[in-house]
């Protein structure tokens, strides 16, 4: 997956308008920290120092970054978490496998532990071998939160830094491309009809916003899945002829969007009032889909990095088509 800066900042801007409510509160308390859990979406460069394919560490990955060199993100420049970071006005987490996290103030920053390939059930990207499943990356947490407490001591600042900060998390999208529609004979796509995978896939990420509540979450942005079925990969391998969506990558998106949000209101029931806040990528994606020209982009139906039709198969990489302007 490559992501154009300009891409992303239309696919994210209901995100932004949502951590934009966090600038305030970050101004008003001296250590506001962001925490990152989920795939390639938000991958900062944790895979980086893992044994997996599913990397983003090399040309023309970074093009567009302030170093113009790539960092393990799945993107032209920035992703998701800088630009919410830009957003509230705070420094972007260290990926938590980079050994900086120790130096200096980082530490206080936060931490992201996304990993790409990864997805909501643990057979999901099992291709990619070594990547940081939800619960190793909960795990991380836990670490992160030990060592936080040996620095700042045992005093009450290391949980008041935890219940003061902003988590996201993005998860869902590989457990349908990279999972149930990965072949016509993928298990979970032989166990389940479509509406029941969905409804699995809701109830197993349930458990996991509870867990992550446990662990002293008390802010978090949730995203859905964009249109699936819109996706170069998926216009693709479906033998798209004119650019029209995938209809069953499609349908699988519109299921599960319609189920998180009542989801997330039940565990707000359940847990506290207002932790989790759910952030409609769908219907982002989809007006920019439907109508590029309007965002000021020439096309929505290709990506900026890979080959073959809608440079939507394979990886991307040094060989592959770039286009010439990544933000239009």
């Amino acid at each position: 997956m490559f992501i154009s800066r300009g891409f992303l900042m239309r696919t994210a801007a209901l995100v932004l308008v949502i951590a934009a409510h966090e600038a305030e509160a970050a101004a008003a308390t001296p250590r506001r920290a962001f925490f990152v859990f989920g795939d390639s979406l938000v991958d900062s460069g944790n895979n980086n120092f893992l044994a997996t394919s599913a990397r983003g560490d090399f040309p023309p990955y970074g093009i567009n970054y302030p170093t113009h060199r790539p960092t393990g993100r799945f993107s032209d420049g920035l992703n998701l978490p800088d630009l919410i970071c830009e957003s509230i006005g705070v420094e972007p987490p260290l990926p938590y496998l980079n050994p900086d996290i120790m130096n200096g103030q980082n530490l206080l920053l936060g931490a992201n532990f996304a990993s790409a390939g990864i997805g909501i059930l643990n057979d999901t990207g099992l291709q990619f071998l070594n990547i940081l499943r939800i619960d190793r990356q909960f795990e991380l947490f836990q670490d992160y939160q030990r060592r936080l407490r040996n620095s700042l001591g045992q005093n009450q600042g290391a949980q008041q830094l935890v219940d003061r900060a902003l988590v996201l998390v993005t998860l869902a999208g590989n457990d349908f491309v990279n999972n149930y529609f990965l072949t016509p004979m993928a298990p979970r796509r032989r166990q389940f009809a479509l509406p029941e995978y969905c409804r699995f896939l809701i109830s197993e990420y349930k458990n996991i916003l509870k867990k992550l509540y446990e662990l002293g979450a008390r802010r978090v942005i949730v995203t859905g899945t964009g249109p699936l079925g819109c996706i170069p990969a998926e216009l693709a391998l479906s033998g798209s002829r004119n650019g029209e969506c995938a209809p069953e990558p499609q349908r699988a998106a519109e299921i599960y969007n319609s189920l998180l949000p009542s989801m997330i209101q039940d565990l707000n029931n359940e847990l506290r009032p207002d932790v989790f806040i759910a952030s409609n990528a769908f219907d982002v994606n989809k007006d920019f889909i439907s109508n590029p020209k309007q965002f000021g982009f020439e096309s929505s139906k290709e990506a900026c990095c890979g080959q073959g039709p809608y440079n939507g198969l394979g990886t991307c990489n040094i060989f592959s088509n770039l286009c010439p302007n990544r933000s239009t």
